[in-house]
């Protein structure tokens, strides 16, 4: 069994769940509103559904007879832990690097001294 951030990122390869997720993100919605815009059956946006429920990355309630479909926010908090994480270390290595290079340009001799 993956882990749950790999389920996340496995999920949000899919084109069609990246803008259910993105649509969601506006305000909850049922099955037959996701599936309006889509040219596939509600049976198919139902099973990228699905997917996105395996993730964590959406919830289904029940309210009367409206079975709303919500965006579940804590899983986007592992990811942009995970993305800032090696975000930062890049940086890092960027400082790093420009440190380097600017000590490179203050040992280098200009071109008028050697003239």
């Amino acid at each position: 069994m993956a882990d749950q951030l790999s389920k996340v990122f496995a999920t949000l390869s899919d084109p069609t769940r990246r803008d259910i997720v993105a649509r969601l993100s506006v305000a909850d919605a049922t099955v037959n509103e996701l599936a309006e815009p889509y040219d596939v059956s509600v049976q198919a946006v139902s099973k990228h559904l699905k997917v996105l429920e395996d993730s964590g990355l959406v919830t289904r309630t029940r309210e009367a007879q409206r079975r709303p479909v919500h965006l579940e926010d804590k899983v986007f908090d592992l990811m942009t832990k995970w993305i800032d994480r090696y975000r930062q270390q890049a940086e890092q290595r960027y400082q790093r690097l420009d440190a380097v290079l600017e000590q490179m340009d203050e040992d280098e001799p200009t071109s008028r001294e050697g003239a």
